[in-house]
């Protein structure tokens, strides 16, 4: 009847909520967590359910730079199921960190202008449902970490870091969009004027 209709156009409708067991995660690893569905109203049919990585790029056309949000994974929870009115239902999953996930931490601080997090997408009536974006911190692998160490123990000090859209010819890049972490050199290598580091 009417409340359905309500809960068809998001009045009164389920609500979801995404909790992550633990945000540290490196890549090649896991990310724990479980999506919280609240019943509204009425009960409702769920047609699915997904989870997925997503990063803020930076995309460079002719004359300008733009953010785009680009999801780079993605986990499907199951397919069609019905809510009941006020019931709870909870759906656990493991999502993978792609091996090329940029790192978004180094040496216990966050880089600056790195956002990635677990997007959650829940479809009703065929209208798509995004929760908040659940932000997770990427540590650097010890190879990674020990790059970046040596970077720091020469003397460069980190300047930025950006994930940019596009490939690196020469590599077997799977992500569509690549980081650069950039540092500034010490005095003693005055012919140089930054060095971007990208892993792939």
């Amino acid at each position: 009847g009417f409340k359905r209709l309500l809960a068809s156009m998001g009045a009164g409708g389920a609500s979801v909520e995404t909790e992550l067991t633990e945000v540290n995660v490196v890549p090649g690893g896991v990310v724990q967590g479980e999506v919280r569905i609240q019943g509204g109203s009425v009960a409702q049919q769920i047609e699915g359910l997904n989870v997925g990585l997503q990063a803020r790029v930076e995309v460079e056309s002719a004359d300008q730079e733009t953010k785009q949000d680009i999801e780079f994974t993605k986990l499907n929870l199951g397919g069609a199921f019905e809510v009941q009115a006020g019931a709870v239902h909870v759906v656990p999953f493991g999502l993978e960190i792609p091996w090329e996930t940029p790192i978004t931490m180094f040496g216990g601080q966050q880089l600056r202008g790195m956002n990635i997090g677990v997007t959650t997408e829940l479809e009703i009536a065929r209208a798509l449902d995004s929760g908040d974006l659940d932000p997770i911190n990427v540590h650097p692998l010890p190879a990674q970490e020990a790059i970046l160490n040596a970077f720091r123990q020469l003397g460069f000090g980190f300047r930025s870091a950006d994930m940019e859209r596009g490939h690196i010819r020469g590599t077997r890049q799977r992500l569509p969009f690549y980081q650069e972490i950039e540092f500034v050199p010490p005095a003693q290598y005055r012919g140089l004027n930054q060095v971007e580091l990208t892993f792939v």
